[in-house]
């Protein structure tokens, strides 16, 4: 009796990528941009202060963090993360600085959703 051999597949088996591969993030154009506003926005709800005490804060802070890049300077703000200038570029209308941000697991892990009803309840 002749033993039967499965077929072969001329496409590769899907190799499994290591749990600290690079994730690919979506198109600029497919992003959403969080502007100034919503910034003003999301600080007002989350602190619980009025728009004229939040709005000179984060101006302030946007501007002293985009003073720190301008000087080289590495920001370690948890939990936004290690801000770090690998490079710069001059271009037309300004610069552009390449960064790189490491964040740490904590960080990166989804908030724990409080009030929720545990099964057995």
């Amino acid at each position: 009796m002749r033993k039967s051999t499965p077929a072969k597949s001329d496409s590769p088996a899907p190799k499994a990528e290591p749990a600290d591969a690079p994730v690919p993030v979506a198109a600029p154009d497919a992003a959403v941009i969080l502007r100034k506003p919503e910034l003003i926005e999301r600080v007002m709800a989350l602190s619980g202060m009025k728009k004229r005490d939040v709005k000179p804060v984060v101006e302030a802070t946007l501007a002293a963090l985009g003073d720190a890049l301008s000087n080289d300077e590495t920001l370690n703000l948890q939990p936004l993360g290690k801000v770090m200038v690998n490079r710069r570029k001059l271009s037309d209308n300004g610069e552009v600085m390449f960064t790189r941000i490491r964040r740490s697991k904590k960080s990166i892990e989804p908030p724990a959703q409080e009030g929720l009803a545990e099964p057995s309840e």
